[in-house]
């Protein structure tokens, strides 16, 4: 079995109009929220033994929290082409995923993460910002995974975790 578990990053700051959309922090919600998600994610599991996160600011700041909160070992690497993705691109990097990893982690950016929860599960869930998403297939390769054949486990959001 392989688990996917998709993470929006945290709610934003738009403080500073001068940045680049890439380039934008999280806002003190934000700061606050992606902590809780990261001990929900301690308590309920499974732990990712693969992280790839967009690089963007506010994503890198989410996934920091998340690791630090929620105890994990596991050091994110960061992959450009998450900051963007249609979901076919990002389902081409689901599929690609090494096979030595049974739950992986990816951290970015709606409309494409709820499009792609979707695709995979028929759920038509909205995922706000910090929501964090767990997908289960009953495959061996990452290689397998299909459109409708994943199993949404569950799906935390924020407002939940108050």
């Amino acid at each position: 079995m392989k688990t996917l578990l998709l993470l929006r990053h945290a709610k934003s700051s738009w403080d500073d109009s001068s940045l680049r959309d890439f380039d934008r922090p999280l806002a003190d919600r934000g700061e606050r929220d992606a902590p809780r998600v990261g001990k929900a994610l301690a308590k309920r599991g499974p732990l990712p033994d693969s992280i790839i996160s967009s690089p963007a600011v506010r994503a890198r700041q989410t996934i920091e929290a998340v690791i630090k909160s929620a105890g994990i070992s596991t050091s994110p690497q960061f992959d450009d082409s998450i900051y963007g993705a249609t979901p076919s691109e990002l389902m081409k990097l689901i599929r690609s995923l090494p096979d030595s990893s049974d739950c992986a982690l990816l951290v970015g950016h709606n409309p494409t993460f709820e499009e792609v929860v979707s695709r995979l599960t028929g759920a038509h869930e909205r995922m706000s910002t910090a929501a964090l998403a767990c997908i289960e297939f009953h495959v061996d390769h990452w290689l397998d995974v299909e459109d409708g054949k994943g199993k949404l486990a569950w799906l935390l959001s924020p407002k939940e975790l108050h």
